[in-house]
């Protein structure tokens, strides 16, 4: 009974060390250029990041820019604000990394397979897009916390 009550004992410890290092990815973080914010938030077991400000300098005629590089013609007028970029990242326990999601690029109207990992700083997130399922074929960001 007693081997029982420490086996749960463990596991629970066990789970809620990977909960906590799983969600170190979510909050809000400045994209690389420092242009816009990206909220990433768990979802459903999985993490998304939608675009929540852009500065207001990036605006067109007082509006945020639009998704004008998009190849879905009908998506070309929607506002990059509110925009999820991310998409379907799961935290590898064993690999240290956010896995199996996309990032989708404005910029150029292209989703990518995408990771995300930490190195030694928890508020720089990198990610890597890449394509083919090829992850040295592809470019690499990285994302700062916001402090404020």
């Amino acid at each position: 009974m007693k081997r029982t009550v420490l086996v749960l004992f463990l596991s629970l410890l066990i789970s809620q060390a990977f909960a906590q290092a799983a969600q170190k990815i979510a909050g809000i973080w400045w994209n690389d250029t420092k242009t816009s914010k990206i909220e990433v938030k768990e979802e459903n077991g999985k993490f998304i990041g939608t675009v929540i400000y852009i500065n207001p300098e990036k605006y067109v005629n007082g509006e945020p820019e639009k998704d004008s590089k998009n190849p879905d013609a009908k998506l070309r007028s929607r506002s990059r604000l509110g925009l999820q970029i991310l998409s379907g990242l799961k935290f590898n326990a064993s690999d240290k990394e956010w896995q199996g999601g996309s990032i989708y690029d404005p910029d150029n109207g292209k989703t990518y397979d995408c990771f995300a990992w930490f190195d030694k700083d928890p508020n720089v997130l990198y990610l890597k897009g890449y394509v083919a399922g090829i992850k040295w074929l592809g470019r690499s960001t990285t994302w700062t916390k916001v402090t404020n």
